[in-house]
């Protein structure tokens, strides 16, 4: 077993937009959504063994280790690769659990990426998107790296290049099962699809945000807040919120009128995947 821990960045994520465009046959969701990184990251440390064994060696509240996605992540790259090689996993989770901004598909996904590293496997960006997807919909996008216009199930990726911009998040203590969300009768299933350029020009809602709403009031009361200071939206499934503003300062202004009982957090926009290598295709 080696003795040196390597360390590698997980960001989160916001969907600037999400639409339902109808379920498939196999009970999958066809979706339009665009995704934004934020330097808000989890910390995936690793460190490679040589007997094969793959092992996370925290405990994270409420997930055990088989279904935590980065160990999941792990023994799929090994079985799929025939790597004989293992890691011992530690994961400091700063993406709060529930919250619609991905830490844990982000996770699997450096995972697939680091120990495609560390293990030599020489995979491409494509094969480790296509393993991603068995993982989870939102898994491929963090392997692509670039903020993405995605369609499908969330698979079929087209990079976009966004303006800078500064993220006020605001956090309701609430943590929603994404699965009861997609499940529920209410929820919009028809939604039209749009074209980037219409997305660049502002059209787009999360059509998940009224099912989460009436859910989890919680989630509804931070959004009327927010929104008396700017456009706001809920990411992913929920439960968070944000607002995007030009600067850190008008983020942070605002942060600092946030009522007692409520938290938030002012996270950077970021251009790519802090792991997002050019020459990985």
């Amino acid at each position: 077993m080696s003795a040196k821990w390597w360390r590698f960045p997980a960001p989160a994520k916001l969907n600037l937009f999400l639409h339902v465009l109808g379920r498939r046959a196999d009970g999958y969701h066809r979706l339009q959504t665009a995704f934004r990184f934020i330097d808000l990251c989890d910390e995936i440390h690793v460190r490679v063994r040589t007997d094969g064994v793959v092992r996370r060696i925290t405990e994270l509240a409420g997930v055990p280790e088989d279904a935590d996605l980065a160990v999941r992540a792990a023994r799929l790259l090994q079985a799929c690769s025939g790597c004989r090689l293992g890691v011992d996993l530690r994961v400091d989770k700063r993406i709060p659990l529930g919250a619609g901004m991905g830490g844990g598909s982000s996770d699997a996904a450096t995972v697939l990426l680091a120990l495609n590293r560390l293990w030599r496997l020489g995979l491409t960006r494509a094969q480790l998107q296509r393993l991603g997807l068995q993982l989870g919909a939102d898994v491929p996008v963090f392997v692509f790296g670039r903020n993405a216009f995605a369609e499908g199930v969330g698979e079929r990726l087209t990079a976009l290049d966004l303006k800078p911009a500064w993220y006020l998040v605001l956090q309701p203590q609430v943590a929603v099962s994404t699965a009861e969300i997609f499940s529920d009768p209410e929820l919009t299933r028809n939604s039209r699809a749009i074209t980037i350029a219409a997305f660049l020009e502002g059209q787009g809602r999360n059509d998940l945000e009224p099912v989460a709403c009436r859910r989890h009031p919680e989630i509804a009361r931070h959004l009327v807040w927010l929104r008396q200071y700017a456009n706001a939206a809920m990411t992913g499934s929920g439960a968070c919120v944000f607002s995007a503003f030009e600067t850190e300062s008008e983020a942070r202004r605002v942060l600092g009128e946030l009522p007692g009982g409520m938290r938030g957090m002012v996270a950077r926009g970021l251009e790519r995947h802090p792991l997002y290598r050019e020459d990985a295709e």
